[in-house]
């Protein structure tokens, strides 16, 4: 995969359908997002079973309320179009958002 795509109400759906995907919603004014978007980048390219998608949430606040996304930084785990797992929290570092990134995509993945 490699490539982190952006997302608006527009693409989202669509952007999420398929496969195992994770959400970034991000805002330029929260520091943890803007701390953590190397890793989230990091793993766009070094993880070929996901897809990454970032939502900025200024620009995007109709989404963000569908999405029930109450604090930044969020980050969501879709599974073909479904939400399996969120984490969210101005707490959340890189040890804390691979940790969940590695568990949430196990729980996901079909056993066997």
């Amino acid at each position: 995969m490699g490539a982190v795509v952006d997302a608006d109400k527009e693409t989202f759906e669509e952007l999420v359908a398929e496969g195992t995907v994770l959400v970034d919603v991000w805002g330029p004014e929260c520091r943890p997002c803007m701390a953590l978007m190397p890793t989230v980048d990091s793993l766009a390219e070094q993880r070929a079973d996901l897809k990454v998608v970032k939502v900025e949430a200024p620009n995007n606040r109709r989404l963000c309320m569908t999405l029930r996304v109450m604090g930044l930084p969020a980050y969501l785990l879709y599974k073909d179009g479904t939400e399996v797992s969120r984490l969210s929290g101005q707490d959340i570092n890189e040890e804390k958002l691979t940790g969940w990134l590695d568990e949430a995509t196990a729980a996901a993945s079909p056993a066997g």
